[in-house]
């Protein structure tokens, strides 16, 4: 058995539509293997509108099958930094103070050096956690996070506009690696206008550390990239931030749409008995 807990969320929509924060849905509960934060993810601009955006069409394609695909090819890559923020917030939280909040935190990337990709959202379904929203933000370096943290115009943020209107929050810090061009680092371009982000907050025993760990994440990444159709790109890392080390690693995946997400999840190649993050979905979500 690797894991110990596990939690999931998804967050869909179209991330090139202005004025416009993603819908973000959640799941947790105790799993041998880890939850999925299943978070559909938009990047919404400097106002708030909570509606849906429907997907492509987009059907299934194995890069294994797809002539001139360059999945596979070696590539340059470079460290970036991924930081999510989970809130839970309170029950009389009114739809201004809603979007009042959610436009704040956007303008952080204005405000600040570091941050190179933001979105930020509302979790649409129930959770046994009671999350409401989530903050997803991508750094170049992990001393640009350990600045925000500290930043006086965050500090504002939160203290004025976040915490009055939030019971918890959780966050989540890890270092990956994505290609070294523009589009991939910034999340920006045609590619990343619409779609769903797939989020695993994963807890593994520390018995499994080393190979045990290293393998499923392996398996894993190797399997989004047979899938070049359904999915944009693809992240995990090990959580380094001090307060949530319940969580010891975390995977972000960026799918096409949420039909991408759906048939990703349906596909046999996901679903093969040695699919070790198949477990991830099973148990009471």
């Amino acid at each position: 058995m690797l894991l110990r807990r596990a939690l999931s969320s998804t967050l869909s929509g179209s991330c090139s539509v202005p004025n416009f924060h993603s819908p973000w849905s959640w799941n947790s509960g105790p799993l041998s293997f880890p939850v999925s934060c299943k978070f559909s993810l938009l990047d919404g601009a400097t106002k708030v509108r909570l509606n849906s955006v429907s997907s492509r069409k987009i059907r299934m394609v194995s890069a294994s099958n797809s002539a001139g695909n360059s999945s596979f090819s070696v590539e340059n890559t470079r460290k970036v930094v991924e930081h999510l923020c989970l809130l839970k917030a309170k029950k009389d939280l009114t739809e201004a103070d809603e979007k009042d909040m959610l436009d704040y935190l956007y303008t952080c990337q204005y405000q600040m050096r570091g941050i190179v990709a933001i979105s930020v959202g509302r979790i649409s379904n129930e959770n046994v956690e009671n999350y409401t929203h989530a903050v997803f933000m991508r750094f170049q370096r992990k001393e640009d996070v350990a600045k925000f943290y500290e930043n006086p115009f965050y500090l504002g943020i939160l203290k004025e506009h976040v915490t009055p209107h939030c019971n918890e929050k959780l966050y989540i810090d890890y270092e990956s690696e994505v290609e070294d061009d523009i589009i991939p680092i910034f999340r920006k371009g045609e590619e990343y206008n619409y779609g769903l982000e797939f989020v695993h907050l994963i807890a593994f025993y520390e018995s499994s550390f080393g190979a045990p760990v290293e393998d499923a994440l392996a398996s894993l990444a190797r399997l989004t990239k047979e899938f070049p159709s359904l999915i944009v790109q693809s992240t995990h890392g090990s959580n380094f931030h001090p307060s949530s080390k319940d969580y010891t690693h975390a995977v972000v995946i960026r799918f096409r749409s949420s039909e991408a997400f759906e048939l990703f999840m349906g596909s046999k190649e996901y679903n093969a008995p040695a699919g070790i993050f198949k477990a991830s979905l099973r148990g009471p979500l």
